[in-house]
């Protein structure tokens, strides 16, 4: 099964759950293995050994020409299927469909809550490294390189206010809203899938077709730190970006923060908020 799962990613066939792995690959090897290990007996439904068992290649081509048969029927079968659907009533769906999951669009109900966030662009080899948990700690100075880092004791936070910005949104919306946060200049932020409803008093669900009383919808909330943006430039953008005039478009929430610490180099408030490699929000 692993190896079904890696020649599909190879190939680049979508696959997210794994089932033509599962039932394609692992029934294969299954109907594979009764040419291989079957036994005639009088406590077994084999009328013919298998070619570990002295019988031969006889069984095994059997089983290797229903699965040749098999495979021919269901593909050409099931290739007409999709083919007189995709001329009629169409097989695909909506971009805002496809990133809110059909077991909503399709299904009225929600699966699969876990799976992380769709980007329309995502990147190859941007993972870093696994890094052991149990690390030897190494002095500051020569871990990462730090410039103008400044003792505790002697830091000022330059009289900057510090705001925390926190978004709830549909999911769709999540791709739009980070290129717009980027223009901005805002190098850092925190993303969460999350359930809940306003206004629009949820969707409604159903169990083996039966309504329940749960209205919770899939949205995602982003929390933002900043001190450096306006925070009504912030507003103003989020704002643009996410509104479509419809019932849950979403909702800001402003706090203050009192400080910021950065854990590495001990700079706290506006320059612990700052990037090293590009200016940050």
């Amino acid at each position: 099964m692993v190896f079904a799962v890696r020649f599909f990613d190879k190939i680049k066939v979508d696959d997210p759950v794994g089932a033509t792995s599962v039932h394609l690959g692992c029934g294969i090897f299954g109907t594979l293995c009764v040419g291989l290990f079957a036994q005639e007996g009088a406590t077994s439904l084999s009328t013919a050994n298998g070619l570990f068992y002295g019988g031969g290649f006889g069984l095994l081509g059997v089983q290797i020409l229903g699965i040749v048969a098999i495979g021919v029927f269901s593909f050409v079968s099931s290739g007409l299927v999709w083919l007189v659907l995709k001329h009629t009533v169409g097989i695909r769906v909506s971009r805002e469909e496809e990133i809110q999951g059909l077991d909503i669009g399709e299904h009225g109900n929600m699966a699969y809550p876990d799976f992380a966030l769709v980007t329309e662009d995502l990147e190859e080899d941007v993972i870093p490294a696994a890094v052991p948990f149990a690390a030897a700690i190494v002095p500051r100075e020569t871990a990462i390189s730090v410039e103008n880092s400044v003792p505790v004791e002697h830091h000022e936070t330059r009289g900057a206010k510090i705001t925390k910005v926190t978004i709830l949104t549909n999911q769709n919306k999540f791709s739009q809203l980070q290129e717009a946060l980027d223009t901005l200049g805002i190098t850092g932020l925190t993303v969460t899938n999350v359930f809940g409803y306003g206004a629009q008093k949820g969707h409604p669900l159903y169990f083996r077709g039966n309504p329940i009383a749960s209205r919770l919808l899939p949205k995602v909330k982003i929390d933002i730190v900043i001190c450096k943006v306006p925070v009504e430039t912030l507003v103003k953008t989020v704002q643009e970006t996410l509104y479509t005039g419809h019932y849950g478009d979403g909702k800001l929430f402003i706090y203050d923060v009192e400080d910021v610490i950065k854990i590495r180099t001990g700079e706290r408030g506006y320059d612990a908020l700052q990037d090293e490699e590009t200016e940050g929000a």
